[in-house]
């Protein structure tokens, strides 16, 4: 297939999601927290290993929130996107590839690697998503965007069936070392194309007038007042995706603290990654017809009926439907979302707003496990943190009905 320049820096762009997806599907996801728990953290009471892993977790993200606005300056001020890619992603491959070596007892080590690995994987967030909008058109984004995260999920998913596989065929404690090696090869092998045929946006032209890059932040925070939409759409942002990411980080210890077994857990989080690809690409047709926003919504509404669905879950076929139900609406709601801003906001300050939305991100990132810890605390049982979930999405819907995409967009140069 003869591919144009265009299509080509695009697909190259969506293959690094492919890479960096290994590290939120099988560390984040799926074999650390059972690592963790079986191995890392076997000498801890079940209640006391979930509240050290959500509270690093919360670190890890506090770390990115601090470390991201600044991040995104420099890259903006001098354009150094690629480089600040490149950086964080070595920063990811090393957490990764350091796990293989934590051995039972070493929590503590566990943990310090999650917590690195993590912010490697948030800030390469941060300069992945701020090259979008200088490679799609307008027209382009929700497509490029949604196809980004379909990649995503076939690249995470192969991993992950690779890695469930050789778990199952040799001693567990052993598979499970090795799959983290895997991760980090794979990271770094995706991360070739973007490093290589993507060209580094230029510099933004306002960084030669004047200012500090320390106080760049701080004026990009005042200027979203220009962009009312734009910043309104981040505090609905930060509220749904607040639930989003408490499934994704806390869902797999969530089902193993009820009892669902290991198999269940890996087969399941397996299955949804393949679910996900064909419906990340349709919630970006979908948003063509009906548009963004409301794509999103249906996405939200779904994701309220799985915080219900969670609560009573008691048996693994229970645990199989929310992980279907969730690879239905977890790529295309955050899919959508990513391009949705990326309409919205400058486009030679793009890792700077960026930075901004994945610090929007983040701190939902702090407040959700905090939640669920808090409740899991207060009551003994984690089945009441997952219900309360659902007053994020409903919270998120409410202020996300405000925002008007059309006037958004027009405030964008």
């Amino acid at each position: 297939m003869n591919l144009g320049t265009k299509e080509r820096r695009l697909w190259s762009w969506a293959l690094y999601d492919a890479g960096n997806s290994a590290f939120a599907t099988t560390v984040m996801a799926a074999v650390l927290p059972v690592y963790y728990r079986e191995v890392a953290a076997a000498n801890l009471p079940v209640s006391s290993s979930l509240s050290y892993w959500s509270s690093a977790s919360a670190a890890a993200l506090l770390l990115s929130v601090i470390s991201a606005p600044f991040s995104g300056a420099v890259a903006d001020a001098r354009g150094w996107k690629k480089q600040g890619l490149a950086v964080t992603t070595l920063l990811g491959v090393a957490a990764s590839a350091g796990l293989a070596w934590v051995g039972k007892g070493q929590w503590s080590l566990a943990l310090c690697l999650l917590v690195l690995g993590t912010v490697g994987f948030s800030l390469s967030s941060v300069f992945y998503d701020s090259l979008l909008p200088h490679l799609a058109g307008p027209s382009e984004l929700d497509g490029a965007s949604s196809r980004g995260y379909a990649v995503g999920y076939l690249g995470g998913g192969i991993l992950l069936a690779v890695n469930v596989a050789m778990i199952a065929r040799m001693p567990a404690e052993t598979g499970m070392r090795l799959s983290f090696l895997t991760v980090a090869a794979w990271w770094a092998l995706f991360s070739v194309p973007i490093l290589v045929l993507v060209p580094e946006p230029p510099p933004d032209p306002a960084a030669a007038h004047g200012g500090t890059l320390l106080g760049r932040p701080f004026s990009t925070l005042r200027s979203l007042r220009r962009y009312p939409d734009a910043f309104l759409f981040l505090v609905a942002f930060w509220l749904y995706n607040d639930g989003i990411g408490t499934v994704i980080k806390l869902g797999a210890l969530y089902a193993s603290a009820l009892g669902i077994g290991r198999e269940h857990l890996l087969g399941a989080l397996l299955a949804t990654q393949f679910v996900a690809i064909p419906f990340a690409l349709a919630f970006g047709r979908l948003a063509g017809r009906i548009g963004s926003k409301a794509a999103i919504f249906i996405g939200l509404a779904g994701y309220v009926c799985l915080s219900v669905w969670a609560f009573f879950l008691t048996k693994p076929w229970q645990f199989w439907v929310l992980a279907m139900g969730i690879g239905t609406v977890q790529g295309g709601t955050q899919a959508l979302s990513r391009s949705l801003f990326g309409s919205m906001i400058p486009m030679e300050r793009s890792a700077e707003f960026y930075a901004f939305y994945d610090l929007s991100s983040k701190f939902s990132g702090i407040a959700g496990p905090a939640l669920f810890t808090a409740i899991l605390q207060l009551t003994g049982s984690p089945r009441y943190g997952a219900l309360a979930l659902s007053l994020f999405f409903l919270a998120g819907m409410a202020v996300l009905r405000r925002v008007d995409t059309a006037r958004g967009r027009l405030a964008s140069p």
